[in-house]
């Protein structure tokens, strides 16, 4: 089952060959494109689009990016300081500008992951490969379109609604922020869990 495509940048595709999952870690099993074999996108220096198709009626979906001609390590975040909570099935096109101080160089080689995660709680992965170019340009509005049932929103701590018990709105904090999620930590947990399975695989 596939959660998401990458239509731009140009995405490993997955369409016709069986030998690749999306549930595999980092690329679907895909490996990265060479200068003699498969989709290398040409993408601006300060960042440029991405364009998805979904097929869900929700899910949570995660933006990186690595630097290098093989990359293993993505550890470049493109959607925000958090994640992205998405509504609806269909395209989804963001113009996605790279972090601040990150200065990539003109033929610089990079890939962008794509982590897609459902009601379900497993992650679905792909990537496209890039090469940062001085004359690339993020697709126009007429091309970067987003479907109208389609909807994103940026993950982050919320205050909760006061209430009459006197407590005021600096107070009021919502369940998740009270349970303190630690994104660092999170992010180390998750990081060692995947080592584990990949040693036990290996």
């Amino acid at each position: 089952m596939v959660s998401a495509t990458l239509l731009f940048a140009a995405g490993h595709t997955l369409q016709s060959d069986t030998n690749y999952s999306q549930w595999q870690y980092p690329c679907a099993g895909v490996p990265a494109a060479t200068s003699t074999s498969g989709n290398r996108t040409d993408w601006p220096l300060k960042g440029g689009s991405i364009k998805l198709d979904l097929h869900h009626p929700w899910e949570y979906v995660f933006v990186n990016l690595g630097l290098g001609g093989n990359v293993t390590n993505f550890n470049y975040t493109l959607t925000g300081p958090t994640f992205w909570n998405v509504t609806g099935a269909g395209t989804l096109c963001v113009d996605l500008p790279l972090p601040e101080g990150l200065n990539p160089s003109d033929g610089q080689e990079g890939s962008i992951q794509v982590v897609t995660v459902g009601e379900s709680g497993s992650a679905l992965y792909n990537c496209a490969d890039i090469t940062f170019r001085a004359n690339a340009t993020a697709l126009s509005k007429d091309e970067c379109k987003t479907d109208e049932k389609v909807s994103f929103a940026q993950i982050k701590e919320q205050s909760g609604n006061s209430t009459d018990d006197g407590a005021s709105a600096d107070d009021a904090k919502s369940g998740a922020s009270i349970v303190g999620l630690n994104n660092v930590a999170l992010t180390a947990v998750v990081g060692m869990a995947l080592s584990f399975v990949t040693g036990m695989v290996l």
